[in-house]
């Protein structure tokens, strides 16, 4: 599987046939100099944590674009297919879904979701994280916005995610001590890769007191990207 980072929660996993882009707000921030088209050319899933403008990005675009299959909560999903997405999966926290060749689980999280249209404001479910489950790699724990919770230790055990997304900005999820916190109670991540952060200037403006606070940490390994920056796992 190879794993890009397009700045702020964006991400890209590509493994088998697949394509999947979790929460694709890359022009937006504006962190990723790349050629988006080019990025996300061949997208097969969109997948998205909740309804905020910062995850949800260019999710129509980018489906429109590339045939892409949405899944979200059920009311993000009707939501957006009145916006022209064509292909929606919807599902709810507690749910599984089978995408043919992965899994995708949506787990609770501690944050809102909702988007703004002509001055009234729509409520868009509720917030997720998602758990992706490859037939053959890691299982990808994207916690979306969240603060810390007891249940993410259930969450572990149930899932047992070998790679976790983990938001350390600040302000509107877990901060540096936070998260790590989080990280060390309560999970056994292979590789933690740091997000929602450096692209406003409310938010926590690098990763290095995270970096920091994870120093020591047996058989877990921050990898902290540059915006496009990938690895391979």
């Amino acid at each position: 599987m190879r794993i890009t980072w397009f700045g702020h929660s964006a991400f890209k996993l590509e493994f088998a046939d697949k394509i999947v882009l979790i929460d694709p707000f890359i022009a937006g921030a504006g962190q990723f100099k790349g050629d988006i088209a080019a990025a996300t050319r061949g997208t097969t899933h969109i997948i998205l944590t909740h309804g905020h403008a910062d995850h949800v990005g260019e999710t129509v675009e980018i489906a429109a674009a590339t045939g892409a299959k949405l899944i979200a909560n059920f009311e993000l999903c009707m939501w957006l297919a009145k916006k022209g997405v064509k292909s929606v999966d919807p599902m709810n926290t507690g749910g599984m879904t089978d995408q043919n060749g992965f899994a995708v689980s949506l787990v609770q999280a501690f944050h809102s979701s909702g988007d703004e249209e002509s001055g009234v404001w729509h409520q868009l479910g509720h917030p997720n994280g998602v758990i992706i489950e490859p037939l053959d790699g890691p299982v990808i724990y994207h916690m979306g916005d969240t603060a810390i919770f007891g249940d993410m230790a259930l969450i572990n055990k149930l899932y047992a995610p070998e790679i976790g997304f983990v938001p350390i900005g600040d302000r509107f999820t877990m901060g540096p001590r936070i998260a790590a916190y989080a990280c060390r109670e309560y999970f056994d991540f292979e590789v933690v890769v740091p997000c929602h952060y450096a692209t406003f200037p409310l938010l926590q403006p690098n990763a290095d007191a995270f970096e920091k606070m994870m120093e020591g940490l047996a058989g877990t390994r921050v990898q902290t990207l540059q915006p496009g920056g990938s690895f391979e796992v």
